[in-house]
C-alpha cells in the first residue's frame, strides 16, 4: 500500500525527470544557435541515478534544432540489448557515452560536439590550449588531450579508452575528431563547452597573425585559473537567461 509520502516521493522524482529533460532539450537548441552542431550527429547526456549510469541522450540521426524534451531517450549503460532494439542510439554515441557515464561517475552530464574553432584545434600537431588571456587560462591543467584517434568511435573498447583518457577532468580535446565536455550540471557543462571554443577561437585567431604568442607564465595562468573558481555560479545565471531568450523565440523544447 502507498502512502502520502511514497506517492509526494514520486511526484518529485516525475518533476525532477521534466526539469532535466528541458534543461537537455535546451542545450541542444542553443548549440544549434551557437553553431556547435553538425548535421544530425554529435550527442549531449545527462545522468539522472546516483550512480549515474542511466542517462537521458538524444536519439539516433535528429538534428538538434528539433530536439523536444520527449525526444530524448532514457539509457542504462548496463543495460547489454541496447544496441539490439528498435529505438538504438547511433553506435557512436553509445560507445562514447555510454562507457562515460558507467566509468567516470562525476561526469554527470557529457557534452560532444566537433565546434568549427575547437575541433580545428584539435587537428594541430600540438591542440595543447595555451593560455595566452584569461578565458585560455581558465583551462590551464585541465583539460585532458587525447592523441590517439582510431577512426569513429563505434567500440566498446574505444568507449573505454576515451573514458580513461578523461580521466580525473571535465574536458577533453579529442586530436583530429572534436571536444568533449562533462560536469555535475547542464548549465556547467554548457558554459565550459562555451568557454572552451571561444578560447579556442582566440587562439587560433592568434595563430593566424604569424606573429609570436605571448604565453603566460605557468605561475600566473594558474593564478587565472583559480581566479575563475568564484564565478563558477554564473554558470546556472548565464544558462539561465540563455532559456529565457529561447523560451522568447520557440519553447517547443521543453515538449
Amino acid at each position: 500500500m502507498h502512502t502520502v509520502a511514497d506517492f509526494r516521493s514520486q511526484a518529485r522524482d516525475a518533476a525532477d525527470m521534466t526539469a532535466l529533460r528541458a534543461d537537455l532539450a535546451a542545450a541542444f537548441r542553443l548549440a544549434v544557435q551557437m553553431d556547435w552542431h553538425e548535421s544530425v550527429g554529435n550527442h549531449f547526456s545527462l545522468a539522472v541515478s546516483a550512480d549515474g549510469k542511466r542517462f537521458l541522450m538524444n536519439p539516433r540521426w535528429k538534428h538538434f534544432g528539433l530536439l523536444r524534451a520527449s525526444d530524448l531517450l532514457l539509457l542504462d549503460s548496463g543495460d547489454e540489448q541496447t544496441m539490439s532494439r528498435p529505438d538504438a542510439p547511433d553506435p557512436s554515441a553509445w560507445c562514447i557515452h555510454g562507457r562515460i557515464h558507467a566509468l567516470v561517475p562525476h561526469a554527470r552530464c557529457v557534452l560532444h560536439v566537433h565546434p568549427p574553432y575547437a575541433t580545428a584545434l584539435a587537428t594541430l600537431a600540438d591542440p595543447t590550449l595555451k593560455p595566452i588571456d584569461q578565458n585560455t587560462a581558465r583551462f590551464f591543467n585541465r583539460v585532458a588531450i587525447d592523441r590517439h584517434f582510431g577512426g569513429i568511435a563505434d567500440e566498446h573498447a574505444e568507449g573505454e579508452r576515451l573514458a580513461a583518457a578523461l580521466r580525473d577532468k571535465n574536458c577533453m580535446i579529442m586530436g583530429n575528431h572534436g571536444v568533449l565536455v562533462t560536469a555535475g550540471s547542464v548549465a556547467e557543462a554548457f558554459e565550459d563547452l562555451y568557454f572552451l571554443e571561444r578560447a579556442a577561437r582566440t587562439l587560433l585567431l592568434a595563430y593566424a597573425t604569424g606573429q609570436p604568442l605571448n604565453v603566460l607564465s605557468d605561475e600566473l595562468a594558474e593564478k587565472t585559473a583559480r581566479g575563475w573558481e568564484p564565478y563558477r555560479e554564473s554558470a546556472f545565471a548565464h544558462f539561465r537567461d540563455l532559456r529565457q531568450m529561447l523560451d522568447g523565440k520557440d519553447p517547443s523544447y521543453q515538449d
